[in-house]
């Protein structure tokens, strides 16, 4: 009886609210909450280190481009000076031996040879001397005019693709192309390359902002080839979502920038390398969602991921 009267008062032990399995319920649920709340913050703080450790890396990455453009600059003024201070050692016409020197005293020649040598009329050798400066000059004129030739030409071909270009964005192509200096399209009627990029650029900037998709690895490719254009813009937030994945929102800005890195490393690329698949890829996936913009303030969505189908929950 009496081991029956301990064994019910445990029971009744256990029904208490205060030191029973309530109680022990209780506490176990309140453990696990602050272990939740523990293991979320540290991974909120190891999230915002990460971030801040990439955008250190893009800091770093975008000096040392601004630092290799600078020293490219130094290394063409430094051709450019070199071009044109050795020329002048090189021109046989700048001779300065103590026989052609003009400052050269009277009889300095002679006194050394012991031969006095015979006058030189006057007026023959200025008159040679007139014509020699002429024809040089004239040369010099010739020159200038052959250099200016080429950047008119330039000038007007740049003039030309930028008509193009607008006319193409407004849809007035066939009225721009009527110049004879305008980018004209190929027999089979498709468009010019660079016409089609110019439009791209220029929808490119009348986008607000743009949702970008992609793997993680492929997201960094993409900002470090863009990060030393002056107009690409790190986003502020890269968002983790599932499976690797990574969500960010880019400007109207960056887009321009990115596009025109795109459009370069696509085209100086090798054939069958993996700057060449990345960039065409990513560069053909913009123009895409760029042809479907109607400018009703719709937000861009570029998806880089073939498995993900369109409009999908993060």
């Amino acid at each position: 009886m009496t081991e029956l009267k301990e064994t019910r008062q445990q029971l009744e032990r256990l029904d208490d609210p205060a030191i029973g399995l309530t109680a022990l319920h209780r506490e176990i649920t309140q453990c696990g909450r602050g272990i939740q709340e523990a293991v979320q913050t540290g991974s909120t703080e190891l999230r915002d280190e990460n971030r801040e450790v990439r955008r250190r890396q893009d800091r770093m990455i975008k000096d040392l481009n601004e630092t290799r453009a600078e020293l490219r600059h130094l290394l063409d003024l430094a051709d450019t000076l070199r071009a044109l201070v050795l020329p002048q050692y090189a021109d046989p016409s700048h001779d300065v031996s103590p026989e052609a020197s003009p400052h050269q005293p009277p009889g300095a020649s002679w006194t050394t040879t012991g031969h006095r040598p015979e006058p030189r009329p006057t007026v023959t050798a200025l008159h040679h001397h007139t014509e020699a400066g002429t024809d040089q000059q004239g040369e010099t004129m010739e020159n200038t005019d052959q250099q200016r030739q080429p950047e008119a030409v330039d000038d007007d071909q740049d003039l030309a693709l930028k008509r193009a270009i607008e006319a193409a964005y407004h849809g007035t192509q066939a009225t721009a192309q009527a110049s004879p200096t305008a980018p004209q399209t190929s027999g089979g009627g498709l468009e010019d390359p660079q016409v089609a990029h110019g439009v791209l650029l220029l929808k490119a900037a009348g986008v607000a902002s743009a949702e970008l998709v992609a793997h993680r690895d492929t997201w960094e490719w993409l900002a470090a080839l863009a990060v030393d254009h002056d107009h690409f813009r790190t986003p502020p937030a890269v968002e983790d979502i599932k499976e690797g994945r990574v969500q960010t929102v880019l400007s109207g800005r960056s887009l321009i920038a990115l596009l025109i890195k795109l459009w370069s490393t696509r085209s100086t690329a090798t054939p069958l390398d993996a700057n060449w698949a990345l960039a065409t890829t990513a560069y053909n996936r913009i123009a895409a969602e760029l042809a479907n913009v109607t400018g009703r303030g719709e937000t861009i969505r570029i998806v880089l991921d073939d498995g993900l189908p369109d409009g999908a929950d993060d």
